[in-house]
């Protein structure tokens, strides 16, 4: 404990050296551009007395600004706002003034309007020299949030208690797989979470298993909608309209939260005063920031890249965040020469935009979302569901067990800490549930192992011919699209639909194309012919192509493929001619590899109307815990086999056990349904949508259906007259709130 206050008060020290610096640095630099003003030392004219002479300044003034400010500012907040704007620029001129009469072995002479601007520039480059030495300082941070609670509370007149029910915050760590988070608690990785899980535990851990399609699309629409139905993989064709669904696309989120509203009758897990930050869907919140499903939406209705504007527009947000992105950028170049140095194997190409990706997931979409939690708990919301999604991105290029990987995971286990700090802060007490929507598996990619893709197989099969090099399968990483709507909305350009064409485009849709098409999520792969209406038939495919189904399942890196059969109806296939109807399936055979539950993961995406002609997952070697990717990626997840298979679920002991008595979790719709015991258990059940996904009047909630303690509808940050990082005008935000509470 001793060591911890000596290292954080040395790397104080070290800032305020540095600031110092910096700031004798711009004086000498601005005596010498501006005539009116000039620095003189006692004895001559030497440089290093007149360095000696800023020195004395910018410190004497940088005190002055410390101590005396503040008062200043208190003693003048009567004073109208435009009036206060120009007295804030006399009085920090008045104070360089009074610091230049400080030095004591010489004087610095400035007339008044330009010792305005001398002191105007000196206070920028201190401020941001600051922010960009506390990038990586997140109890810096967390203090700006300590004073603008300490704030809030003083005017309004709050105890520093907790008051009314509690609100609860699901924080999803996007693909941190159950055994990478007990690797990573042990090895001191993330000394946050192992608190909670430590001797005197206040968390419990619980493992789930995800569906045979182990993506966040199938995850987070069963999470925080209650329904994964016929999400069969990340990306699919749909012969009944021709188009590819992508899970990570607008458009296509955007029909699965229609479509899942519709099968429930229920708005989602977020409809009573509810925040959804960095996710795909909106789970029927209100407040909503980069939400991927309201992207597609055009016009003032769109807040769901609010939060980006929100964030940077505060000027410390930016430079830390800028700084912050620029070293990822360098970490990872340096990461991925050091890797080809050292000859790692498996490993796929990280040059390109890569870097930069990498870092808008690592970087930029996490400390927007935090910092949109930070302001949603200290706005009092009751419910708040947000996706880090930076561990998922690192792991699919550098491997789930990877180093690079293991300091992502310590980087969001402060975030964490951050977000339990500020919560001690808020106007209600908070319950943090931390969970995962699938893991990841490792492996080498289908294509660096055989030296082809599924689709080159697929050809060859059919007859086909088939490229003499071959070419890459598309990543679908859901950082990549992220950061390429956050640019097209930054530029307003409008998000082309997923057939790759703009919108009212001419082009042919996918199912216009007589070539098999072929798909790729994770190890899971889907082929489909498109003209063939309906779901094509065993029978069927091989009259057509005698060849391809005997390719596909002999082939030493599929495990398995399942199609459907006239005469035993859909059955799965195996190497050596295995085949067994679905209705007899068992963890047997040619599942044995794949773990418990793979043959009910099986039968249920068999029910699906959009399951493919074909759909085939990649071997497994359980020995290794190692899969086939169809994509780029040495880290996936997607279909079945090793770790991407086993979420996990992590909640304080105060809530009810996941599942009561013992037993096993499965399945995303079985995981919405314990969030949602675990916020009737904090105040009340969420409000549920009449089918068809429209709120009747008499489902709406009254004011007086609003539990007490602090929750407010309005949303200062998405409506920009906050900052999510907590550096806004108070008063806005409670005029905002206030307007709300009041209508």
């Amino acid at each position: 404990m001793l060591k911890g206050r000596w290292r954080t008060t040395g790397r104080a020290l070290l800032r305020v050296i540095i600031v110092w610096v910096v700031s004798s640095l711009t004086m000498l630099l601005l005596a010498g551009i501006l005539p009116d003003f000039q620095l003189r030392s006692g004895n001559g004219e030497s440089i290093t007395r007149t360095a000696v002479t800023a020195a004395w300044g910018a410190g004497a003034f940088g005190l002055l600004s410390a101590l005396v400010w503040p008062l200043l500012v208190r003693a003048v907040l009567l004073v109208p706002a435009l009036v206060l704007g120009l007295l804030v620029f006399f009085l920090n001129g008045s104070l360089l003034l009074i610091a230049l009469r400080l030095i004591p072995d010489g004087r610095g002479v400035a007339n008044p309007e330009t010792a305005v601007v001398v002191a105007a520039v000196m206070s920028a480059v201190a401020s941001a020299t600051s922010t960009a030495l506390a990038v990586g300082d997140d109890a810096a941070y967390g203090r700006r949030f300590s004073r603008l609670a300490g704030r809030r509370r003083r005017r309004s007149g709050e105890d520093a208690g907790h008051g009314g029910l509690p609100g609860t915050v699901f924080l999803q760590l996007d693909g941190v797989g159950h055994q990478v988070l007990l690797d990573a608690v042990a090895d001191g990785v993330m000394p946050h979470v192992a608190g909670w899980l430590g001797e005197w535990p206040t968390h419990r851990l619980t493992p789930w298993r995800t569906d045979w399609s182990s993506q966040t699309g199938a995850s987070q629409l069963g999470i925080l909608h209650g329904s994964s139905h016929d999400v069969p993989a990340f990306r699919w064709y749909e012969k009944d309209t021709g188009r590819i669904m992508v899970s990570n696309r607008p458009a296509s989120a955007v029909e699965l939260q229609r479509r899942a509203i519709e099968r429930t009758g229920d708005g989602g897990l977020l409809t009573l005063d509810g925040a959804s930050r960095g996710n795909l869907f909106s789970g029927g919140a209100d407040q909503l920031a980069l939400v991927l499903s309201m992207a597609a939406r055009r016009g003032k209705a769109n807040r769901s890249r609010a939060g980006y504007f929100a964030y940077f527009s505060d000027p410390a947000n930016a430079v830390r965040t800028v700084v912050s992105f620029v070293a990822d950028v360098g970490r990872e170049i340096g990461q991925s020469t050091r890797a080809r140095l050292r000859g790692d194997r498996p490993r796929v190409s990280r040059g390109g935009l890569y870097p930069f990706i990498r870092a808008f997931a690592t970087v930029v979409e996490r400390d927007v979302v935090v910092a949109s939690v930070l302001g949603d708990m200290l706005a009092g919301r009751t419910t708040v569901y947000a996706d880090l999604v930076a561990y998922d991105e690192v792991a699919h290029h550098s491997g789930p067990h990877s180093r690079d990987a293991a300091r992502v995971l310590e980087r969001l286990d402060r975030s964490v800490g951050l977000i339990a700090r500020v919560a001690e802060l808020a106007p209600r007490t908070y319950r943090i549930v931390l969970l995962s929507d699938h893991g990841q598996s490792p492996g080498e990619t289908f294509r660096s192992a055989y030296g082809l893709t599924l689709k080159d197989l697929v050809r060859a099969g059919c007859g086909l011919p088939v490229p003499r090099r071959a070419g890459r399968t598309k990543s679908g990483a859901e950082a990549r699209d992220a950061a390429r709507h956050a640019v097209l909305g930054a530029l307003h350009r409008p998000e082309p639909d997923d057939t790759g064409e703009q919108p009212g485009g001419t082009g042919e849709k996918p199912g216009q194309d007589r070539e098999p098409i072929v798909l790729a999520s994770g190890n899971l792969g889907l082929i489909s012919f498109p003209e063939v209406p309906g779901r094509m038939s065993r029978e069927q495919i091989e009259r057509r192509h005698p060849a391809l189904l005997r390719t596909l399942a002999n082939h030493p890196g599929i495990g398995f493929l399942l199609v459907r059969s006239e005469e035993h109806g859909s059955v799965v296939l195996g190497p050596h001619g295995v085949e067994v109807p679905i209705a007899e399936l068992g963890d047997e055979g040619p599942l044995a590899a794949m773990g418990p539950g793979a043959a009910d993961a099986v039968r249920r995406t068999d029910s699906f109307p959009h399951v493919a002609d074909i759909m085939v997952n990649s071997m497994y070697d359980p020995a290794t815990g190692r899969v086939h990717a169809f994509e780029e990626q040495i880290g996936s997840h997607g279909g079945l086999g090793g770790e991407q298979s086993r979420a996990f679920l992590l909640s304080p002991l105060v809530l009810s056990a996941p599942v009561p008595g013992g037993g096993e979790l499965v399945g995303a719709e079985r995981v919405h349904g314990v969030l949602r015991r675990w916020l009737r258990e904090g105040g009340g059940p969420q409000v549920p949508l009449a089918r068809g996904g429209r709120t009747t009047a008499e489902q709406r909630p009254t004011e007086g259906a609003y539990p007490a303690g602090g929750v407010r509808t309005a949303d200062p940050i998405a409506e920009g007259t906050c900052s999510v990082e907590g550096t806004c005008s108070v008063e806005a935000a409670r005029t905002a709130e206030g307007e709300t509470n009041s209508a």
